[in-house]
């Protein structure tokens, strides 16, 4: 993406933050020294207003008295209880812990963003409100934020947010109108039966046996009561159950992810594997619970905002295909008109190809410019 000159220097702050902010990663929720980082940097810049929200969420207010709208920027600050394998000389100083999915990339672009604004106060319309939010990795911390009133509060009338994606080159910005990530939710299936001696199964009622029907009979959903026009994902990762080799088990515990790229299909799903979970349980003598944890909505972006986009990122623009992964971002799009984009990183020859959540994931901090890029034209095309 064409970077203007303004935007290209602060290249060197950019780098900075993110690689500082690399080294202390926390998790949702606990972002204590990631929190107090921040709200330094923006102090140091001469930002005025800043407001503490849950502990370590910080709220930055840039106010004109231009005619505008009242737009909000959003960047993610949590990392994940992932192991550092990148080598590289800025790794992680907790064991254990790392963003592996470039939420320090987001903070440092936002900082930067921040620091434009303070040097060129002039490109600013109406209101302009940065979040930076806890925990996105979970337990959602923009849902958390919402129930706080940061919305209502400042009066925000549409949201702005991004990702650095590996699935895509160097300088590209991706995005595409309406449904682009997943609505998600998590299953937990507890099977209860009678355990029995090996020897003796008849004695019991195996439920190792009626949670392997369950599993293939829920996995018939997307193929038979999901319209081959719809898409949908069910994935089983983790089983719990037995004691022993030679003891038929009485209680086998199953969990799962759920993803749809709409509500009705989402519901249909949550139906149907409650349904099917339940009746085929009791033809092995068994029962089954069925346990939802309704977590993020479909990311939809505004139509209009794409379009405004479209017109900022003009040649870099890329038509992104919608993917399964899950973003509370999407929490935001349920109160107001939002638009989420992607920022390309990946660079082969680098070896910056590993994907989001990968020990592994690193990338050229020369592509934050481009979301800063983003950002800066986004107020004016937005004010349109």
């Amino acid at each position: 993406m064409k970077i203007s000159p303004e935007v290209q220097a602060l290249a060197p702050m950019i780098q900075h933050w993110r690689r500082e902010l690399h080294q202390i990663p926390e998790l949702g929720l606990k972002e204590y020294q990631t929190s107090a980082y921040l709200k330094k940097q923006l102090i140091e810049m001469g930002v005025t207003e800043i407001h503490t929200r849950l502990d370590t969420a910080l709220v930055a207010v840039f106010r004109s008295e231009k005619p505008g709208k009242t737009l909000a920027f959003r960047t993610d600050i949590d990392a994940l209880p992932v192991t550092e394998e990148t080598g590289a000389e800025f790794a992680s100083k907790t064991p254990g812990k790392m963003h592996a999915c470039g939420h320090d990339g987001h903070m440092a672009t936002m900082l930067g963003f921040a620091k434009y604004l303070t040097l060129h106060p002039e490109v600013i319309k109406g209101t302009i409100v940065l979040l930076f939010q806890p925990a996105e990795e979970g337990p959602g911390g923009a849902q958390l934020l919402i129930e706080d009133g940061v919305l209502t509060e400042f009066g925000v009338e549409q949201i702005v947010g991004l990702h650095v994606f590996p699935e895509f080159e160097e300088g590209v910005i991706a995005c595409k109108p309406h449904a682009m990530m997943a609505r998600n939710g998590e299953i937990q299936l507890i099977v209860k039966g009678q355990s029995a001696h090996g020897a003796q199964p008849q004695q019991g009622a195996d439920a190792i046996l009626a949670t392997s029907a369950i599993i293939q009979g829920i996995h018939t959903i997307l193929a038979r009561n999901v319209s081959p026009m719809e898409a949908g994902v069910i994935t089983f990762g983790k089983i719990t159950g037995g004691e022993a080799m030679n003891i038929i088990p009485g209680k086998v515990v199953v969990e799962g992810t759920m993803r749809a790229f709409s509500d009705s299909v989402y519901d249909q799903m949550t139906t149907r594997i409650t349904q099917l979970a339940t009746q085929i349980a009791l033809g092995y003598g068994c029962e089954c619970e069925v346990i939802f944890n309704h977590m993020y909505r479909v990311v939809d972006n505004d139509e209009a905002m794409v379009e405004a986009l479209k017109s900022v990122a003009k040649e870099a623009y890329r038509e992104t295909p919608p993917y399964m992964l899950a973003e509370d971002f999407s929490m935001y799009q349920t109160q107001i008109p939002g638009l989420f984009f992607f920022v390309g990183i990946r660079n082969e020859e680098l070896g910056y190809t590993w994907p989001l959540h990968s020990g592994k994931m690193n990338f050229n901090e020369e592509n934050l410019l481009g979301g800063v890029e983003c950002y800066v034209g986004l107020i004016a095309a937005l004010n349109q």
